[in-house]
């Protein structure tokens, strides 16, 4: 991985991933993509970190696919199908990252950089985010995961008139939209305090409640319903259980191992 184009910082039991290429709006290249799998996958088996934090550079989320190299990389349906595998590994990477994972939104989030922030759990943008899909005015079809993700934040009508239109929404729409949950003038700072506030609390339950809400949202209960249900023992059985109910016999801030 190009250092430059990816950074990744911790602190406090929080990691940063941060798309750096501010002099593209942070547009994700080839290499990015699978950069970005491989980076949440780590983070995921992780357990110094207990929830991540993806932004971009310069006062950008992500300007989507860098669009200049599509000739090399997806100038037809054989050369796109190993870069759209590569966008679908990053997304499948951060939608189902055992930590829970917020977008941190300002300016340009559009097409695949709007997708990444689906796949995210919580996304809070400042005043200056715009955010659109504008596959239709590049000739392309949005693929199934990332219309499913669309579509899980926005509902059916309202992914039709992102994907159909092309358009660049203001971020008062797109709130309107369901594509941000809210809109903070400091962001960061509201992102650094959710981020605080899930890094305290038990790993396990947090893994186990996103798991979970996850596979009811994508209609899979009978299909996980075994893993649920060992999600669910596992919490029961585990230390973090037993600290948790002594803290509060005790009225003290519990001390959580994610075990």
């Amino acid at each position: 991985m190009d250092a430059r184009d990816i950074v990744v910082s911790r602190k406090d039991g929080v990691a940063t991933v941060m798309l750096n290429r501010p002099e593209k709006r942070n547009a994700v290249r080839f290499s990015m993509w699978k950069d970005l799998a491989r980076i949440f996958n780590g983070l995921s088996e992780d357990s110094e970190v207990r929830a991540v934090v993806l932004t971009g550079a310069g006062g950008h989320f992500s300007a989507g696919a860098d669009i200049d190299e599509f000739k090399e990389v997806r100038d037809n349906a054989e050369a796109a199908r190993d870069y759209e595998h590569a966008g679908e590994g990053a997304m499948i990477a951060i939608r189902d990252c055992a930590k829970p994972v917020i977008a941190l939104i300002a300016g340009a989030c559009v097409g695949g950089g709007l997708g990444l922030a689906l796949c995210c759990d919580f996304r809070i943008a400042d005043g200056t985010a715009r955010l659109g899909i504008p596959a239709a005015r590049l000739g392309i079809v949005y693929s199934p995961l990332e219309t499913q993700l669309l579509m899980a934040a926005t509902g059916a009508s309202n992914a039709k008139r992102i994907l159909m239109t092309g358009r660049i929404f203001p971020v008062a729409e797109g709130a309107r939209l369901g594509l941000v949950d809210e809109i903070v003038a400091d962001a960061g700072s509201a992102v650094a305090e959710l981020a605080a506030a899930l890094a305290q609390n038990a790993p396990l339950s947090v893994a186990g409640a996103k798991y979970i809400v996850n596979t009811i949202a994508a209609g899979l209960m009978a299909e996980r319903a075994a893993e649920m249900q060992r999600l669910v023992e596992a919490a029961l059985n585990s230390r973090d259980y037993q600290e948790g109910r002594r803290a509060f016999a005790e009225k003290r801030p519990p001390r959580f191992e994610g075990r």
